[in-house]
């Protein structure tokens, strides 16, 4: 059977700061992974700046707003992996909040039948604590809610054990939230 995953982010998605026309993004490495073996196209609709409930205007409008546009209308989509709220939190959302635009996602998908898997938000070592702590609390949903298909735990792929609000120094762009081409690989595989 051949179907397609779509990859529905921010600028994490996108791969912002991976080496530009190299395809080495985290979606670009799991296609890699998906192709020969189970046929399985992968759709990057990773949008820098992007939020899962509110929108930058019309250039940039939220994923509760793009989802028909940017993954019901993929040709042959059967699975969603949501990697969307990190901008949300940066913008002043709670983890309430947050989790309840990320259900809506959850909800649009399940009735277009699609298998959603949600991704854990990645290390911001700049962020806050306030902000932190909210990162946390929906890592927390988003690892324990039955809502979903699965769970891709990119903040346990990339962050450092010995302090977990940052990633590993080998994955960090430099901004301490894009990862370079060698953090994409780890959420990727």
């Amino acid at each position: 059977k051949r179907g397609a995953v779509v990859a529905f982010g921010d600028s994490i998605t996108q791969g912002l700061r991976s080496t530009n026309d190299t395809n080495r993004r985290w979606p670009d490495v799991l296609a890699r992974r998906l192709t020969p073996t189970a046929r399985i196209a992968v759709a990057n609709v990773g949008i820098s700046g992007n939020r899962v409930a509110q929108g930058g205007g019309s250039t940039n409008p939220s994923a509760l707003a793009r989802m028909d546009r940017d993954v019901i209308v993929q040709t042959g989509a059967t699975h969603v992996i949501l990697l969307l709220g990190i901008n949300d939190i940066s913008g002043g959302l709670s983890a309430e909040d947050v989790i309840a635009a990320l259900q809506q996602v959850v909800i649009r998908a399940r009735t277009q039948q699609l298998k959603i898997f949600v991704g854990t938000l990645t290390p911001f070592g700049n962020a806050p604590d306030a902000r932190e702590a909210i990162r946390l609390a929906v890592n927390d949903w988003i690892r324990t809610t039955p809502e979903i298909d699965g769970v891709v735990d990119f903040d346990l792929a990339i962050r450092d054990p010995a302090n977990p609000r940052r990633m590993l120094p080998a994955y960090d762009s430099g901004d301490h939230l894009h990862p370079n081409d060698a953090g994409y690989e780890a959420m990727g595989n």
